[in-house]
């Protein structure tokens, strides 16, 4: 039976060895590590699963494996037992590497297919100095211009710099790609965002770039077909998502991402004739509208999805409906890039457009993407087309139907005096008098006045809710003002004492000059004047004649009556008010004939309790009755406009007659 690498014996004894627990065991010696110790496998590596963990692990193996030959040179005579052999020796030591993986070479560029290599070199070594003077593409991509920029460099020196900015600096193969393919050059050189292309052996005119194939769009999407009809290229996703756009348009060049190309929707046209959007309906059931995780599934699914078309205009979209209705067919979103770098675009309009022209259902729309949704009573061209064939027979049937029976009720009808009108009731006719005359939707006016009575009877439930707040809301005006009525109760103003002393204007200037420049101070907070503010004033007054009271209220009435009040119910004498930075200061003398009362607290006042209670209730008030006095604005506005609807629509329906048929 195989043992483990770190056992030194069968796993089974034989029958005649025997244990024997009666004499003592010798203490094993302590190996060194690397001397056929299977413990240093096992030993505790720092790192967990990092890769220096694993570092180490291959270092314990390696050194295992290494005692065995060592112990033979030694030249022990005694052999040792065989073991069985190790789990890992199967494989081969030298195949256990944990390094990390190579990358795969990127194939050659077309200048490294075409140009010899000493050619090459040189055009390299040449491209350093011309990395100072660059061409700058748009943000739009290599438009006309840049190209028409490069072709006259190139009449002057062979390589000319072009520097790739955002989006299609994001990928840079993409940007030599294109370079290469609008310029008919060959780029020998990348440095960061910066693209060196040579014009190659012959001489490259202005006009020739101008007017080459490569600069058309139809003409590279047709090179690149006959390319792939020739050979399969790319992975089977940019095949498959070549085959699903084939057919829908010419494709976006300057695409800053990796292939497939999406469809250049500026290039498709403008006006469809006989264009219209498809007729829809929903299977049997089954509601229209998306729920919330159905749409979170479809933003999921549409992520991964490939750009199917490249939006850079806000109007003139049917030729790009017509396309997103035939994609439809096959696929359940269209995924819609925005072009960068093209002014004038707005992307909330062009998804208002494409939700107009195709019908369709708008799962996302941010400045980069906009994805429609088919919808649940999207039908296919072909489907729509036979459901609406037949349901022109079946009222033609109806029609057919109904004629024969006006025709055979007619010819059993009494000819005497018992002849009355036909009657229509249960019957086809009266279905198409019921339409005609009371739900005949198509008219403009039935559907102005529809929209009329739709915002008069939202009028009247917003005037509704507005009226129940406002009840609400004077219900707790109400019982605020109880509660403010309860702790008012509670308290009570001190009478002014008749026998006030005379300061003259010498003495209250000196008082205010030493109150001003006092750094002692008491701070007047948000419960006003309470037991607790007296109580402190006679503190300071027992060290010194004057205090000094600040407050950060910003009505002038208010402070006056507040230093009134501190003058009442402290038994001083009110010195000045004065107004500094951010805040007002009231300053108080206590008097000649001062004596601190045996209680500091008065009972007439509140307790700091009571006051913050206080505070928070009047503040309260204040809001509801802010509130309040918007509701009853906001209910007069909504009163005056159901008016004026009212008129507009006792305007359109005076009689019968404004009604066309």
């Amino acid at each position: 039976m195989p043992t483990a690498p770190w056992m030194t014996g069968p796993l089974l004894l034989p029958p005649d060895h025997v244990l024997d627990f009666s004499q003592k065991q010798k203490p094993k010696q302590k190996q060194k590590r690397g001397e056929g110790d299977a413990s240093s496998l096992t030993a505790t590596v720092h790192g967990g699963r990092s890769r220096h963990a694993m570092r180490g692990i291959v270092r314990s193996i390696r050194s295992l494996g290494d005692a065995a030959p060592a112990a033979a040179e030694a030249g022990d005579e005694v052999a040792a037992p065989e073991r069985p052999p190790r789990p890992w020796a199967g494989a081969g030591e030298e195949t256990l590497v944990f390094g990390r993986e190579k990358k795969a070479r990127a194939p050659p560029t077309a200048a490294e297919r075409r140009l010899p290599a000493a050619e090459l070199a040189r055009l390299r070594s040449a491209a350093r100095g011309t990395e100072r003077r660059w061409v700058r593409a748009k943000k739009a991509g290599l438009t006309p211009e840049v190209v028409e920029e490069i072709a006259r460099v190139w009449r002057t020196r062979e390589l000319a710099a072009v520097r790739i900015v955002e989006p299609l600096r994001r990928n840079m193969d993409r940007a030599r790609e294109i370079v290469e393919a609008k310029t008919g050059g060959l780029v020998v050189c990348t440095k960061r965002d910066i693209l060196v292309a040579y014009k190659g052996p012959g001489e490259k005119l202005l006009d020739d770039i101008r007017d080459s194939n490569c600069m058309s769009p139809t003409n590279y999407n047709r090179n690149e077909s006959k390319k792939e009809n020739l050979e399969p290229r790319g992975t089977l996703y940019e095949r498959e998502t070549n085959r699903l756009l084939d057919g829908l348009g010419p494709r976006f060049i300057d695409w800053w991402w990796k292939k497939p190309l999406p469809v250049d929707a500026d290039l498709l046209p403008e006006v469809v004739p006989d264009f219209r959007t498809l007729f829809r309906q929903c299977p049997p059931g089954v509601r229209p509208q998306l729920r919330d995780n159905e749409l979170t599934y479809l933003r999921m699914l549409a992520r991964p999805l490939p750009t199917h078309f490249a939006l850079g205009k806000n109007k003139g979209l049917e030729g790009l409906a017509a396309a997103i209705l035939k994609l439809w067919e096959k696929s359940l979103v269209a995924k819609i890039a925005v072009k960068v770098g093209i002014p004038d675009t707005n992307n909330e309009l062009m998804a208002c457009e494409l939700k107009r022209l195709t019908g369709g259902v708008l799962i996302l729309r941010n400045k980069f993407f906009i994805i429609l949704y088919r919808g649940k009573d999207f039908l296919p061209g072909r489907v729509a087309d036979s459901i609406i064939e037949r349901e022109t027979v079946l009222y033609d049937q109806q029609l057919a139907e109904e004629e024969a029976r006006s025709k055979a009720a007619a010819t059993f009808q009494l000819v005497d005096g018992l002849l009355s009108n036909p009657c229509s009731i249960g019957t086809f006719r009266e279905y198409q008098e019921i339409q005609v005359n009371h739900i005949d939707r198509k008219t403009e006016l039935c559907e102005a006045k529809l929209k009329l009575e739709a915002e008069k009877v939202r009028l009247e439930k917003e005037i509704k809710e507005q009226e129940r707040q406002l009840f609400n809301l004077t219900r707790k005006i109400e019982k605020s003002e109880k509660v403010l009525a309860n702790l008012n109760s509670s308290r009570s103003s001190s009478d002014q004492t008749s026998d006030q002393e005379l300061l003259t204007e010498e003495e209250r200037q000196t008082f205010r000059t030493i109150g001003l420049k006092m750094d002692e101070h008491l701070l007047l907070g948000r419960r006003g004047i309470y037991d607790g503010v007296i109580g402190n004033i006679h503190q300071h007054w027992k060290h010194r004649e004057v205090v000094k009271v600040i407050t950060m209220q910003k009505g002038i009435q208010q402070i006056r009556y507040t230093a009134s009040q501190l003058e009442i119910e402290s038994g001083g004498t009110l010195i000045a008010v004065e107004k500094l930075r951010s805040s007002n200061a009231i300053i108080i003398y206590r008097g000649k004939n001062y004596r601190r009362p045996l209680k500091l607290l008065p009972d007439n006042l509140l307790t700091k309790k009571e006051a913050l209670e206080r505070s928070i209730e009047v503040q309260r008030r204040g809001s509801l009755k802010f509130f309040a006095r918007q509701r009853e604005e906001s209910i007069w506005d909504l009163k005056r406009r159901l008016r004026d609807l009212e008129e507009e629509i006792r305007e359109i329906t005076p009689g019968k007659s404004a009604h066309p048929r």
